[in-house]
Formats: C-alpha cells, sequence, structure tokens
C-alpha cells in the first residue's frame, strides 16, 4: 500500500464517521412521538343511526364508541382527572377519520373558534388521522372538518 491510499482510507473513514456522529446528534435531538393507537374493533361496532348514516356516505366504520382518560397534575401537586370520548373512527378512500356526533347539549358553531375549541383536540390527539368527521343527526348531515396548522417564528 502507497502512502497515498492510506491518506484517500484514511479520509474516507473520517468522512463516514463524521456524517455518523452528525446523523445520530440529528436523531437525539427529535423528540419521540407518542401517537395514540387507532383503535380497531375486535367485536362488530353496533348499529345505530350513525353507523347507518356513515355506511350510507361510503365510510366503512372501524370502531366504536372510546374513552381517553387524561391525567391532569397541577403545579406538580395536585392531580386532577378527566376523560375524553370519541365516538367512532371511520375510512373512506383509504383515508382515516376521528368522527363525533353533534349534541343537543353542547351544539358547536360554525365559527372557527368553535370549531377549533371543540374538534382541534381530536386531530392533535390522532395526528395520523385525515380529519374529523362532525356528524349531526338532527340535519342528517355529515361535515369533513380537516386542520392546517401553520407555525409562525
Amino acid at each position: 500500500m502507497q502512502s497515498g491510499d492510506l491518506f484517500v482510507t484514511l479520509l474516507v473513514v473520517t468522512v463516514i464517521v463524521s456524517w455518523l456522529t452528525l446523523r445520530f446528534r440529528r436523531w437525539l435531538d427529535v423528540p419521540v412521538k407518542q401517537n395514540m393507537p387507532i383503535p380497531l374493533a375486535k367485536e362488530p361496532v353496533p348499529e345505530d343511526e350513525v353507523v347507518e348514516l356513515l355506511e350510507g356516505a361510503g365510510f366503512n366504520v372501524l370502531s366504536g364508541k372510546m374513552k381517553v382518560p387524561i391525567l391532569i397534575t397541577v403545579n406538580d401537586t395536585e392531580d386532577l382527572q378527566s376523560r375524553l370520548y370519541l365516538d367512532y373512527f371511520a375510512e373512506k378512500n383509504d383515508k382515516l377519520y376521528v368522527v363525533k356526533k353533534a349534541r343537543e347539549r353542547k351544539p358547536m358553531e360554525l365559527t372557527g373558534t368553535s370549531v377549533r375549541d371543540t374538534l382541534l383536540i381530536y386531530q392533535l390527539l390522532y395526528p395520523e388521522t385525515d380529519g374529523v368527521l362532525y356528524v349531526d343527526m338532527n340535519q342528517l348531515k355529515i361535515k369533513k372538518i380537516t386542520f392546517q396548522l401553520e407555525v409562525q417564528e
């Protein structure tokens, strides 16, 4: 091996080690995503008027109602408990949606603020979904709501 070959070999090894070190440090800086798993129904979804309306519109209902428990800690001392209710998960054309049924006692106005306050939490909880389906059984309508978040710097 000539002295030039040794130099080239050391240069290649140095470049590879530097690149691997840089990639490893970037990987360490990326936060771990903790997505909630999409529940799939172990048993058939109970048929009701919401499921019939969704299926009539071409959606495939994947799972029924579920409850997501939430533990809230205030000032590192006080623990509070709450829960978030999801009505269904549905898919259509390989797109997945969280389904939220309209409630008479908690009506949602179609304003940006009201939609954000009512439905954005579901999109943030399940970011792999393509939006939220808001089902109003009084009007027999399904509203597909999607969110695009723009981060201002």
